[in-house]
């Protein structure tokens, strides 16, 4: 073989090795498999990658409160705080309601006395309004976290963004039987200022979160534990899932977080909604 035909037999080799190198690394990520309430799988990414650790999208609103103020009088500013002040946490459940392990999560929330924000796909609260009806009298708030949970909405045209807010947002007060929503949250913090100001519109804050527990891989009690005791001094706002798999380890760490919250003299309240 001459020299010129081993250079271009060596450049071969090189792109295909690439290519695999590229395969490896999503394979490593990985691609979670979250069901709809009728059984059938969508994609959603497991450490809701390619978005912000406060869930603030790419969309110039990164870690900020406030914003511009809507005809609703709600802002489309990001949220974070807790409307309680001082060192208030924020509990905020997302992906749900399951039928297995939301009254789960609820009776870990009765038993300490806390309040959460649970945000809801829309489908899974139609299938499932004794679950929603039930967070409601115990005390939460609702929150819109979409349609089809689609972590690349905010690549998608501005139609579909409000019609994966709105039609959420009615199944989900339908299924609450009159109860409002009040904030929103969107997959994977994919906002966009147009997802913002529709939800801000609509009487739903844009809300994010500080702490992600990582509890979406399953990666051990104590790992997700852990995890939120060391992001805490990042903001109050800490991200659980009762939705999309087995959330036994879930359960559990909320139970021991709560109880460190607790000693740790943290008391829990919701989002702000109207404050910027």
């Amino acid at each position: 073989m001459d020299r010129k035909a081993r250079m271009k037999d060596l450049a071969g080799s090189r792109v295909a090795l690439a290519v695999a190198a590229v395969a490896l690394a999503a394979g490593a990520w990985g691609v979670a498999t979250l069901a709809g309430p009728d059984g059938v799988p969508r994609q959603d990414i497991a450490q809701e990658q390619g978005t912000s650790a406060d869930g603030s999208g790419g969309d110039g609103a990164k870690g900020g409160d406030g914003g511009t103020q809507q005809g609703s009088g709600i802002p489309d500013g990001i949220a974070h705080a807790s409307e309680s002040g001082g060192n208030a946490v924020n509990i905020t459940i997302d992906d749900g309601p399951d039928p297995n392990w939301t009254p789960k999560v609820l009776d870990v929330l009765k038993r300490h006395g806390v309040k959460a924000t649970f945000c809801m796909i829309g489908p899974q609260a139609k299938a499932h309004p004794d679950l929603v009806k039930r967070v409601v009298a115990e005390g939460h708030r609702l929150c819109d976290h979409t349609v089809d949970h689609d972590t690349s909405m905010d690549k998608k045209p501005v139609a579909y963004q409000e019609k994966e807010i709105l039609d959420a947002k009615k199944m989900i007060e339908d299924a609450a039987g009159g109860a409002k929503v009040m904030y929103y949250r969107a997959p994977g913090g994919s906002f966009t200022p147009d997802s913002r100001r529709i939800a801000a519109a609509n009487g739903m804050r844009p809300l994010g979160w500080n702490v992600d527990s990582k509890d979406f891989n399953k990666p051990g009690t104590g790992a997700i534990v852990d995890t939120v005791k060391k992001e805490l001094h990042l903001g109050p706002t800490i991200l659980f899932h009762d939705g999309g798999g087995d959330r036994q380890q879930t359960v559990e760490a909320l139970d021991q977080v709560l109880t460190w919250l607790k000693a740790q003299g943290r008391p829990t309240g919701y989002p702000v909604q109207t404050t910027p």
